[in-house]
């Protein structure tokens, strides 16, 4: 049976962000994520977490000047000291918050001319990082992101993101697979899942198109939750979307799926 994680960052925002921990962990759920934790201190999210029995399971590094339109640093040349800066503070928070992923944002092409050379810098930098999280025991992270949501992004395909984690060649270097951000630039996605799967370290859902509960919308997850079941992923997969109203009174589909009665 796949294993769930509450996106905090998304799901109960009818609370502050501190209480959001044990209304997950009453709902049944045994890990979160998050985006980002820097506006809060980490010894007191540690303290909700483990106040609520839960795990932290992903959270992204800085993004840079979120303001400003920066959607990651990783890719940008002339701004590696600032992304180094930030892999430090994020490792502040995993080692506080015991958590083994870290989502490396890769930040958005603003002139296509600067594409290779934006694209060379990210290769860079994601091996400085995949070597610097590795001595902490932390798996690094790289998301394709559709550029309906963030325009402009570096990365958009699966086999993209693949073939950046081949290029870089750090064992604990991975994909992130967003199912919602898989069908809207690429579709196919039960395929993607088949042929991708193995170099995936999370996945995160939401249905499509409006990035609501994954009983509504363009996906089939009961299928795709039975297919990532049968190829024997082990790994947590994130419930990165917005309830439609009260989160609570949206989780009818996860509780439908551990009754075994997917079908309704």
């Amino acid at each position: 049976m796949p294993r769930f994680a509450a996106n905090l960052s998304l799901m109960y925002t009818e609370l502050p962000f501190l209480q959001r921990f044990e209304a997950a962990a009453q709902d049944g759920f045994r890990a979160v994520e998050f985006l980002f934790p820097y506006d809060f201190d980490a010894t007191g999210i540690a303290a909700a977490l483990r106040a609520a029995g839960l795990q932290q399971v992903l959270f992204n590094a800085p993004p840079g000047d979120r303001g400003a339109g920066d959607r990651g640093t990783c890719s940008l040349p002339g701004r590696e000291a600032e992304f180094r800066a930030g892999i430090e503070r994020a490792i502040g928070y995993a080692a506080a918050l015991r958590c083994p992923r870290l989502h490396v944002m890769a930040g958005i092409v603003s002139d296509a001319a600067q594409r290779e050379r934006q694209r060379a810098c990210y290769v860079a930098n994601l091996r400085w990082a995949a070597r610097r999280l590795a001595a902490e025991g932390i798996t690094a992270l790289i998301e394709p992101i559709n550029t309906r949501d963030v325009p402009g992004y570096l990365l958009n395909t699966q086999a993209d993101a693949h073939a950046i984690v081949a290029e870089v060649g750090e064992p604990n270097l991975k994909v992130q697979m967003d199912l919602y951000h898989c069908q809207i630039v690429e579709g196919d996605v039960a395929t993607k899942i088949r042929r991708h799967l193995a170099g995936v370290g999370h996945m995160q859902i939401a249905g499509v198109p409006e990035r609501h509960e994954p009983d509504v919308g363009e996906l089939n997850h009961p299928y795709l939750f039975e297919l990532i079941d049968a190829l024997g992923y082990q790994g947590w997969i994130g419930c990165e979307y917005r309830p439609r109203g009260a989160t609570r009174e949206g989780l009818g589909w996860l509780a439908r799926w551990r009754r075994g009665d997917q079908a309704k």
